[in-house]
């Protein structure tokens, strides 16, 4: 089984979209093993977002992921960081696919609802970035 982290970013969270989100991943066959909401900082996103630093839209995602609550979840199943990604659709809302995440609750590049680790690397570091390994079941 592999696992990638999932952010339900907090344009979808003040809109009141977190169950329909959730709701939309179960019924994927992805398993949430692990589930937290929190505000992060501007410091926590810097170190989030740090192997972003130094490109055009780094400020945009620091801005963004502190503008309000989160929900971060450790999804896994067989295939989850592609599974996953394929869920939540092209990072512009306009261009992804119907029934996607972002397609349906996605406001713009920028507040696309979520975000999903990209490859296995990406997911063990920003798993552990917000979860110790007593908070993922298995």
């Amino acid at each position: 089984m592999e696992n990638t982290l999932s952010i339900i970013k907090p344009e979808a969270v003040t809109r009141g979209l977190c169950g329909k989100i959730i709701a939309q991943i179960e019924e994927s066959g992805l398993k949430i093993i692990a589930q937290k909401m929190l505000q992060m900082t501007s410091e926590q996103a810097i170190r989030f977002y740090a192997p972003h630093q130094g490109k055009s839209f780094f400020d945009g995602l620091v801005e963004n992921i502190t503008a309000g609550p989160i929900i971060v979840q450790v999804l896994s199943g067989e295939h989850a960081i592609e599974d996953y990604r394929k869920l939540m659709g092209n990072t512009n809302p306009v261009a992804a696919d119907e029934g996607t995440i972002r397609r349906l609750y996605g406001l713009s590049i920028e507040k696309n609802a979520v975000h999903g680790s990209d490859n296995s690397d990406s997911a063990e570091r920003e798993i552990a970035f917000f979860f110790n390994q007593l908070e993922i079941l298995k």
